[in-house]
C-alpha cells in the first residue's frame, strides 16, 4: 500500500487558490492511495473465485446483495485446530455444539482462530488452519452467505496448500474453499480481528458493508459487531 499525502498547506495550490487565501494560510487536505482490493481486512466477492459461479455470472463486489452483509453473528471456536491444518466438517459441527447453535439462513459465520494475535509478524501468512472445501460446503448449503476468519486467508496457508499440492498432483489441495464458490455463491471476509472480544459466541449481529468497487472481485471492508 502506498498513501501520497496532500497536506493543508500544499492543497490550496491545487484548488487554484494561494494559501493566503485561506483562514491560518491552511486549506483542506487530501490523499491518495494506492492499494490491492484485498489489502487489510476485506471481502471477497463470487467473482474472485471464478468467472461463474452457480452457473451463472458470478458476482462482482459492487453487486453483492446489501442483505448478505448484515445478520446474526456466530463465533465458531476453532483455536485448537492447528496451524497449516484445513478445517473439517467435523470441526465445525463441534464448535456449533459447543455454542449451542443451529445454523440459519443469513448467519455471518466468523472462524475464531487466533491468528491475529500474529499481525505483523511473518507468522502471519504461515500459521493459521484453513477451511476444507467440505467444511465450506456444509456452511454454505445451510443457508451461510458471508464467512470469515481472523487470519490472512479463509484457506489453509499458501505454502501448506502447494506442499500438498506438489507432493500428490492433486490440484484439489489447491484454495479448496475459494473455489467451492465456483458451484454456490458465498462471501468471505479475510483478515479479521479482534474476535476474543466478543462476549459470547451468538447473541450479536455483524454489519460488513464493502466498498462498491465497480467489476472488483473484492473490496476494503469495516466489520463491526453490534452487541445486544
Amino acid at each position: 500500500m502506498r498513501i501520497e499525502p496532500l497536506g493543508h498547506a500544499d492543497a490550496a495550490a491545487v484548488l487554484g487558490l494561494a494559501a493566503s487565501d485561506f483562514p491560518d494560510g491552511l486549506a483542506i487536505s487530501n490523499e491518495t492511495v494506492t492499494l490491492t482490493t484485498h489489502t487489510g481486512t476485506h471481502m471477497d466477492a463470487p467473482l474472485h473465485y471464478g468467472p461463474v459461479s452457480g452457473g451463472a455470472p458470478a458476482k462482482s463486489i459492487d453487486q453483492v446483495p446489501l442483505e448478505w452483509c448484515f445478520g446474526p453473528g456466530v463465533r465458531l471456536d476453532l483455536r485448537h485446530v492447528p496451524p497449516g491444518d484445513g478445517i473439517t466438517v467435523e470441526q465445525v459441527r463441534e464448535a456449533l455444539s459447543a455454542c449451542g447453535h443451529r445454523l440459519r439462513a443469513g448467519d455471518i459465520v466468523l472462524l475464531w482462530t487466533g491468528a491475529d494475535a500474529l499481525w505483523g509478524t511473518p507468522e502471519y501468512l504461515t500459521e493459521y488452519p484453513g477451511l476444507t472445501g467440505a467444511a465450506t460446503a456444509y456452511l454454505v448449503e445451510r443457508g451461510v452467505r458471508v464467512i470469515g476468519i481472523d487470519a490472512w486467508g479463509v484457506d489453509r496457508p499458501m505454502r501448506s496448500m502447494i506442499a500438498d499440492y506438489r507432493r500428490t498432483g492433486d490440484n484439489g489441495w489447491l484454495w479448496p474453499a475459494h473455489l467451492y464458490g465456483r458451484e454456490h455463491e458465498y462471501a468471505q471476509l479475510e483478515k479479521l480481528a479482534n474476535l476474543g472480544e466478543l462476549p459470547a459466541p451468538t447473541g450479536f449481529s455483524v454489519a460488513c458493508f464493502p466498498v462498491a468497487i465497480a467489476g472488483a472481485g473484492a473490496g476494503w471492508t469495516r466489520v463491526v459487531a453490534l452487541l445486544g
